[in-house]
């Protein structure tokens, strides 16, 4: 049975074939800077290793399955994977920045009570290769829609990236490697809920790209409410962890916190996140709440808005108020669970 090439180690493979050192550099440019599908466009490879290549590898490949585009530009795309499954991604123009937010799982199986993806079941992990797919053609629809390069990249699509750990990690290095697209580590975004272990376990990769925390209430009674992963991983659990990654890194985290409307956005919400925003350096974005049917939130007032940034910001926390984005398409956040 042929066995997918993106997934292993080329000095290795290269040197099970018995081929010199280099050609394992020459096959990495062609897989991930090129993104080749065909064996076939290999130009520098000796065709006696080409042809076993092709008789023992294959090469899968993700497409657009469809592409539905927002009022305000947001564009949300379903990625066919090689199986067939479907997972969601989405470019967000907004001011100087394209942004691609992109899935690490198909499906989720963490059941945020706000979040429409965790109503769905995890059907399973993405590949490092399928998430590196996402962004390549996320940067071609930029140059092909804009002219421009992309910006940004968050992994904060469907799926929890810390549950699928290796793989996420895979992707990082292939989009950052000089001889994969070269992005900017200061410009990759990791969201996680907060699983403690995997932040320490992060903390230790020195891969560079910044960290954001779902966080959503600072008490935990409220999170046990709203997310599950609460239970497991508390706040006292979640400080720890991030009192260690900041050491280990010296780098500030952002949290998210979704606003919703008398559940998480009293005076009392406010402090409590003040509280926990001055553990390590931080910043918060404050995120609108997008409707998802059979989901009874409603987003907070402008008037409970703003009060709660004011309070956040008297006591000199470095906040922001994330607007919605393709919410009409549900592109937007907290909205992706495959709607086409």
């Amino acid at each position: 049975m042929k066995k997918n090439i993106r997934e292993f180690d080329l000095i290795s493979l290269t040197s099970e074939y018995n081929q010199p050192k280099f050609r394992a550099k020459q096959l990495y440019r062609w897989l991930w800077k090129k993104s080749i599908k065909d064996f076939d466009l290999i130009t520098d490879l000796p065709e006696n290793f080409k042809k076993e290549l092709k008789d023992n590898f294959f090469l899968p490949y993700t497409s657009i399955s469809t592409k539905i585009v927002s009022k305000d530009g947001t564009i949300k795309y379903l990625f066919k994977l090689s199986d067939d499954l479907i997972c969601e991604g989405v470019l967000i123009p907004h001011n100087d920045r394209l942004t691609a937010c992109i899935s690490s799982q198909v499906g989720c199986s963490l059941s945020c009570q706000f979040c429409a993806t965790g109503t769905m079941k995890r059907a399973r992990n993405i590949l490092s290769s399928e998430i590196f797919d996402q962004v390549f053609l996320i940067m071609q629809e930029c140059e092909i829609i804009y002219g421009k390069k992309l910006t940004n990249i968050v992994y904060m699509g469907m799926g929890e990236p810390f549950l699928n750990y290796q793989n996420v990690i895979n992707s990082i290095k292939y989009i950052t490697n000089k001889e994969g697209l070269g992005f900017s580590k200061r410009r990759i975004t990791l969201s996680t809920v907060g699983i403690s272990k995997m932040i320490k376990k992060f903390a230790l990769e020195e891969i560079g790209v910044n960290l954001a925390i779902s966080l959503h209430a600072a008490c935990n009674i409220k999170r046990n409410q709203i997310m599950s992963i609460n239970e497991t991983n508390n706040l006292e659990t979640l400080e720890d962890s991030l009192r260690y990654y900041y050491n280990k890194t010296k780098k500030q985290v952002t949290y998210e916190y979704v606003m919703l409307n008398e559940v998480n956005d009293t005076i009392e919400d406010a402090n409590n996140l003040v509280k926990f925003s001055r553990i390590i350096p931080s910043k918060v974005n404050l995120i609108e709440f997008n409707l998802v049917d059979g989901i009874s939130f409603k987003k907070s007032s402008n008037l409970r808005t703003q009060k709660f940034m004011k309070i956040l910001k008297e006591n000199g926390i470095t906040v922001n108020l994330r607007k919605s984005r393709g919410e009409d398409v549900g592109a937007a956040c907290g909205q992706l669970a495959l709607n086409k």
